[in-house]
């Protein structure tokens, strides 16, 4: 009987069925964990990228590439589109935009300031994404027709309720803004950029970042922003490094009081 049974095992009926079956369910299996393999490998690549955009200043614009958009970034980064090409030649160039975005989003800044709104670009990358962490944008305009066109930009693109528009000498009433504030950007009469930065150096809080607009260590003294290029560098308690992305950001984080 033995025997017999080793001779019906040989038999191609019985030897193929045996051997077929583990070989497709083998295959199956391998099969879903391949496929269990791909998904996690997903996951880890998006957590990954997560991670590099909220460290990292570099590249622009990757937290927002791995993150689902809303109705209002559908909104915003329609309008941005549409007006591409209608922004004057005192607004930022796209390159700096995302920069302050990715800025605000990774550091998770909450009271922003800006002075000199023009007709609203900056303004509207800055509100957007303060959209992402709760926060509000003071924003200081001095010529009425830019500041009324800005106003109409900020409810085209949804993000009035994110922007305290303010029209007035910069000159006069940024001294008087109580603060604090974790973010500032200065982009108006750059021969003033010292006398803002010291106005407000008191208002920021530490860990929080001042960025100035046209400036660069690449320059040198022909631009006339040398000397605050020095300044920049000399304070003992701000880090300061510079993205030339686009016309030129100087980024100065406050490491600690005076």
């Amino acid at each position: 009987m033995h025997t017999q049974n080793k001779d019906l095992d040989k038999r191609p009926e019985y030897r193929g069925q045996g051997a077929g079956d583990s070989e497709i369910m083998g295959a199956q299996y391998r099969g879903q964990f391949s496929l269990m393999g791909v998904a996690e490998m997903l996951k880890a690549l998006i957590a990954n990228l997560t991670v590099v955009a909220l460290l990292s200043g570099f590249p622009p614009w990757l937290y927002s590439q791995v993150h689902p958009l809303n109705d209002l970034d559908k909104r915003v980064r329609a309008f941005l589109s549409e007006h591409a090409s209608q922004w004057d030649y005192m607004s930022v160039p796209e390159a700096d935009g995302k920069l302050l975005y990715d800025i605000i989003v990774k550091n998770k800044y909450t009271s922003a300031l800006e002075i000199g709104t023009s007709t609203g670009h900056s303004a509207l990358w800055i509100a957007w994404a303060l959209s992402k962490t709760g926060g509000k944008l003071i924003t200081v305009e001095i010529d009425e027709l830019r500041y009324r066109t800005a106003v109409e930009n900020f409810k085209k693109a949804g993000l009035s309720q994110y922007i305290d528009a303010r029209l007035g000498d910069a000159h006069q009433l940024v001294p008087k803004l109580d603060g604090p504030f974790d973010f500032v950007f200065a982009d108006a009469d750059k021969n003033w950029h010292k006398n803002y930065f010291d106005a407000l150096e008191p208002k920021l809080v530490v860990g929080g970042c001042y960025t100035t607009h046209n400036v660069s260590d690449r320059w040198g003294g022909s631009s006339g922003q040398g000397s605050y290029v020095e300044y920049l560098n000399g304070l003992k308690n701000f880090e300061t490094t510079f993205n030339h992305s686009g016309a030129g950001v100087a980024i100065s984080y406050k490491r600690s009081g005076r």
